[in-house]
């Protein structure tokens, strides 16, 4: 499940939700232009979680070549392609039903098919993907990120398969589609947003050094960690920051 440290992340606190939501927004419009200057095409993955949702409804109106976005999806519930807590539903209602990204280009995870069998084929629509441009991520109350939980398998160790079958998640559903962690390593950029009071113990612990399921993400360009500076206090004290901004 382990396998060595990754670097320590780089903190960037901002004073609320809103302004954790504004400099999301601005830091995926930046990636994008940057790659789709370089390369041509945007390659993101998004994230679930009601932070990500605020910040997709912003990009609806973001100025932007819609037609170089390629959008995947970190993980994904075992439920029916129109459930409301799908991923990629809630993506599609807060932002992609609304902008001109073709349809081909918007990868969601076959949830309805079973673990099983949507894991595999996700592996085979990633198989001729290189890096992420972007990769969105947020933080459990748990250090959860994704669908890779404590104690469970999370895909760190080099030759780890690109998905993972879920098939006994703590929070409901238990059956669910992740990419490993060492999936979500391969990009240029990941970025983890994470906002809300319950948060503060998983924090604490990412920073503590705890053995985390969000620590095992250890792209080589290292992550960055977007998030309330409230949640970098602990007993009335703050915590001491390195690479906040």
């Amino acid at each position: 499940m382990h396998s060595a440290a990754p670097a320590q992340p780089r903190w960037h606190a901002v004073a609320d939700e809103r302004a954790l939501q504004q400099a999301a927004l601005e830091a995926i419009l930046t990636s994008a232009a940057q790659a789709i200057a370089a390369r041509g095409r945007f390659h993101i993955v998004l994230a679930g979680g009601n932070t990500p949702r605020a910040v997709y409804q912003r990009l609806r109106t973001a100025s932007t070549d819609w037609s170089a976005w390629h959008i995947y999806f970190g993980d994904e519930r075992c439920l029916p392609a129109d459930d409301p807590e799908r991923n990629s539903r809630m993506a599609a209602d807060a932002w992609l039903d609304q902008v001109s990204i073709p349809t081909a280009q918007v990868h969601a995870i076959a949830g309805e098919s079973g673990a099983v069998q949507a894991a595999r084929s996700y592996a085979e629509v990633l198989h001729d993907v290189g890096e992420f441009d972007l990769v969105l991520l947020g933080l459990g109350e748990d250090g959860h990120t994704a669908s890779l939980f404590p104690g469970r398998e999370w895909g760190s160790a080099s030759g780890s398969p690109d998905t993972l079958a879920v098939f006994d998640a703590p929070k409901p559903p238990p059956r669910r589609v992740s990419l490993s962690a060492a999936r979500l390593a391969r990009a240029r950029q990941v970025l983890f947003l994470v906002g809300g009071d319950a948060k503060h113990r998983a924090v604490a612990d990412w920073r503590a050094g705890k053995d985390i399921p969000a620590r095992a993400v250890r792209p080589a360009a290292g992550v960055d960690v977007l998030l309330e500076s409230g949640l970098l206090v602990s007993g009335g004290r703050r915590l001491n920051v390195v690479g906040s901004s």
